[in-house]
Order: C-alpha cells, then sequence, then structure tokens
C-alpha cells in the first residue's frame, strides 16, 4: 500500500491518525458510549428555568469548528440535527496537562471526526443553545475530507449536489445534505402506513421466492442466475403475483408482500432494474373494490407523509383524496388519440399506428399496440389520479374477463402525472382460460417478444384447485416515494441506486 498516492489533506489525516497512537488514544474505540440525549430533543425540550439536560451525553460528527485560544464552538450533527458544543480548555482539561486540548482537539481533530461530549445544555450570551463540554471523547477518527456545504444570506455554496457522486457515495450524500435523509424516513413512513392499513383489513404478510424456475406475474425480461447444486438455471423474480395466488386458493383471505423484484432492462429516471413492489390479494373481492380500497389507502398514506391530502410532484399539485376519475382505456384513447380502436384486428391496429405516428415493431401484438397508441397520446394527460380501466384481453393475460364484455377484462391501472403508479385486477381463476392465455403469450414469444410471459404450468394446476374470485394489486413503492416526496428520479428514493462500475477506483 506504499505506492497509494493520498491528498495533502487526506495525508495529513493519516499523520494525526498515527499521533493519536503515539499519545495512546485509541481513534476507533470498542466501547459503548452512554448517549443520553440527541441534538433534535435537545432543542424541543431544553427549558433553561428547570434546568433540564444538565447531564447531557451527546455523540455525532464534526461538522465545522472555531478555534478561539483557551475556548472554542464546534457544530455537532446526530441523525436528528445539529448543535453547537462549547469547548473550553481547562473544562476538558481540568489538570495540568491540556494535551487533550492544546494537541488533540486543537491539532489532530479534524471536520467529520465523530465525537462524543459529555455536559450540560445552556443559551450562550447571544442567545446560541449549546452543549458544554467537560469530556470530550474520539469516537472514530475521518480519514477523508467532507465537502463542506456553506451557506450565506439563504445562499448555498460549495454543494455536493453531482448527481453521479451522490448515488455513489450515498453515506456523504447523507452526512452533508440533510434533506437527503428526510426522504428515507418519508419512504419508511409510507411503507408503515401501507402495511398498517393491510393489517386492519385482516390480511396476512408473506413472502415468496426471489429466485424462480420459470419468471411469471409480469412482461419483462428476467435476469438469468445458474444454481451450481442443482445445476439449472433460474431466474430473479419480475413479479411474485402467481405465488401470492397460490396462497389465496391455498385459504388465505388476504395476503400482501413488500418485495424486491428485478427486470433486466433499461434504467431511466422511473426505472432502476432492482425496484421494490408492493402486491396485495384479496379473496371474494373485485377491481371495483380495489379501487376504493386503494384510493383510501393513498389518502391516508398522503396525510401521514405530508399532512394532507395534496402533493406537489414537480409543477402540480395533485390531489390524493378518495374520489378518483375512473376512464376505460378505450374511450381514454377516444378522447386523446381522437379514434376508435374497440374491435379493431391486428392489422388494422398496426395501420392505425402508421397513421398516428406511434412507432410498432412486428412482434407486437393487438395488447401491444394498443399499449403504444395509449401510451403516446394518453399518458400525458393524466396528471390528477386516474384508474384506467377495462382493459382488452389481449393485454391482460392474467386477470379476468369483463362481466360485460368478453373482449375486455376487469383490470385497472391507476395513472399519476403521466405515470403508471398501480395495477390490479379482478384475478383470473378459470384454469381453461389460463392456460389458453399463456398458450397465446408463448405465441408471442415465438414472434421475438422476449418480455412475453412463460408458460407456468404448476400455476395452472393450483387453479386447477379451484381459487375463489380475487381481486389482486401491484404498486411499485419507489414511484410512490417520489411522488410522495416530490423527488424528479428514482435514484432519488433509493439509497443505493444501480450505477455503472467506477472507471478508476484508488485501492484501499
Amino acid at each position: 500500500m506504499s505506492n497509494v498516492e493520498y491528498s495533502e489533506q487526506e495525508a495529513q489525516r493519516r499523520e494525526s491518525l498515527a499521533r493519536l497512537r503515539e499519545l495512546g488514544i485509541e481513534p476507533y474505540p470498542a466501547q459503548l458510549y452512554p448517549v443520553n440525549a440527541t441534538a433534535g430533543r435537545v432543542a424541543a425540550e431544553f427549558d433553561e428555568s428547570k434546568g433540564n439536560f444538565s447531564d447531557v451525553c451527546i455523540a455525532g460528527r464534526i461538522m465545522s469548528r472555531r478555534i478561539m485560544g483557551a475556548a472554542s464552538f464546534i457544530e455537532l450533527q446526530d441523525h436528528t440535527g445539529r448543535i453547537q458544543v462549547y469547548v473550553k480548555r481547562d473544562e476538558i482539561c481540568p489538570g495540568e496537562d491540556k494535551t487533550m486540548y492544546n494537541t488533540v482537539f486543537k491539532k489532530l481533530l479534524d471536520i467529520g471526526d465523530i465525537i462524543g461530549i459529555k455536559g450540560f445544555a445552556f443559551y450562550t450570551q447571544t442567545g446560541q443553545l449549546s452543549i458544554h463540554a467537560k469530556e470530550l471523547t474520539l469516537l472514530s477518527k475521518s480519514l477523508r475530507v467532507l465537502p463542506i456545504v456553506k451557506e450565506q444570506d439563504g445562499k448555498v455554496f460549495d454543494a455536493f449536489a453531482d448527481p453521479e457522486l451522490r448515488y455513489r457515495q450515498r453515506y456523504v450524500d447523507l452526512i452533508v445534505n440533510p434533506q437527503v435523509r428526510e426522504t428515507f424516513i418519508k419512504r419508511a413512513r409510507i411503507i408503515s402506513t401501507m402495511r398498517e392499513y393491510f393489517n386492519e383489513a385482516g390480511c396476512l404478510e408473506v413472502e415468496t421466492p426471489i429466485l424462480q424456475g420459470i419468471p411469471g406475474g409480469a412482461s419483462a425480461r428476467p435476469f438469468v442466475t445458474h444454481h451450481n447444486a442443482l445445476d439449472i438455471d433460474l431466474y430473479m423474480r419480475v413479479a411474485n403475483e402467481l405465488y401470492l395466488k397460490r396462497l389465496i386458493v391455498g385459504g388465505y383471505q388476504g395476503v400482501y408482500e413488500f418485495a424486491k423484484d428485478f427486470r433486466n432492462e433499461g434504467m431511466d429516471k422511473t426505472h432502476n432494474p432492482e425496484f421494490t413492489c408492493m402486491e396485495i390479494y384479496v379473496a371474494y373481492k373485485d377491481y371495483n373494490w380495489m379501487m376504493e380500497f386503494v384510493e383510501n389507502m393513498l389518502e391516508r398514506i398522503c396525510i401521514s407523509v405530508n399532512g394532507g391530502t395534496s402533493a406537489t410532484i414537480g409543477c402540480h399539485t395533485v390531489e390524493f383524496k378518495a374520489g378518483y376519475r375512473r376512464l376505460p382505456i378505450l374511450d381514454a384513447i377516444k378522447e386523446y388519440a381522437g379514434v376508435d380502436v374497440r374491435g379493431m384486428s391486428e392489422d388494422e391496429l398496426r395501420q392505425t399506428c402508421s397513421r398516428l405516428h406511434v412507432e410498432t415493431e412486428p412482434s407486437m401484438g393487438k395488447g401491444k399496440l394498443i399499449d403504444a397508441i395509449f401510451g403516446e397520446y394518453c399518458e400525458k394527460n393524466l396528471i390528477q389520479p386516474t384508474f384506467i380501466t377495462d382493459y382488452p384481453v389481449e393485454m391482460s393475460p392474467l386477470t379476468k374477463r369483463h362481466r360485460n364484455d368478453p373482449t375486455l377484462t376487469e383490470r385497472f391501472e391507476l395513472f399519476v402525472c403521466g405515470k403508471e403508479l398501480a395495477n390490479a385486477y379482478s384475478e383470473l381463476n378459470d384454469p381453461v382460460d389460463q392456460l389458453e392465455r399463456f398458450q397465446e403469450q408463448a405465441r408471442l414469444k415465438s414472434k421475438g417478444d422476449d418480455e412475453a410471459m412463460f408458460i407456468d404450468m404448476d400455476f395452472v394446476r393450483a387453479l386447477e384447485y379451484g381459487m375463489p374470485p380475487t381481486s389482486g394489486l401491484g404498486m411499485g413503492i419507489d414511484r410512490l416515494t417520489m411522488f410522495m416526496t416530490n423527488q424528479p428520479s428514482i435514484q432519488d428514493v433509493l439509497f443505493f441506486p444501480q450505477m455503472k462500475p467506477e472507471t478508476a477506483m484508488r485501492p484501499q
């Protein structure tokens, strides 16, 4: 490692590390540090007249400091915020030996180091809430230089704002950009609110396989891996739908799962190859019931996260209060594209796409052709929450046929700000019809559609034992978090989004 080149500041920090050890100070002590307060709690609860927080033990990272002779100030940051610490030489070095202050504190500690402070809360003469340090302990020495974000007159300077750096070094992003931490706190709140809502409805949270012999439940290209012991290829799941339905066959009234799914497809601001999807299936319900269930859930989530029923998404104010528009997909195409595609053959649809300047591929069947027209002309107009309903059979291989029109299915997708947020069905429980739909998917795959579904004969067998009428829903947690926190990119709501490998990574 002697050939590793460090910047001047990094070299100085390593020299400080060695010097600390020479002084008998362990820079990474193995100890329990008895924290009994946080910056946020002291700020919220300190009352000088009551004399509370008179024995504070707090820990965090040094974010700034001002050395002023025998007394200094540092800004300490923990997971709840920042607080000022007043450090006086004779307080932390009450004896003759002033090494802890003159050498360790003034010369060997750096911005980014993690320290522990024991002392008491007070207000300075200027009215600044602070911790008066009686004891200082080094808990972890930082060898890298933090980007220092400065604010002056309401303007931010030297912000750690480069997206690629932020996503690659999320740990630094979380340290210097506190609003990022808030986004992920809200993400956790979204999931906990959903879980509470489902549990109240009597549904059971379950887990299903990630490695699958057949990647079913969605039209998507899977990742493939190899199991050495069994000497077989397995697929990382693209959806957990078919396993959850097996559990409904088995007798559960309602099941749900927050699942990591994987699709070997492109990446952009709304797609990551690894993503989180929630799927829920409830017996003896249909898609009409599920629409009401979903809108009430989203209203509750929005209130929990944003304090009201509306959310800002880009330049739009979106109202999540229950009572969303319901619009059949063929009516939407007629409304926004000006054509009635009802009853068209595959050739007629292809000609219509050509006339509307909608790009197509030879492998596309009727379902994907209709979807292409809808995507080009309709989605961008769906700003407020809108249930697009009653999809043609060709677009929905796992969905029950519509009770009033056998060419359609009882399916809806929920759109918000031009993006799909949820997909739901009255689930197909006719095993004969299901097998025929799978066979049609196999025909599309033979034409070159690598997103067409595989035939899952075990799932057909499960249906042959009998599945009750069921409604199912899938919802992307990442996209829902984007909407509820007004983030423009999926990378902003994933701690560690997928990135290309770094071209050069210095040996550590």
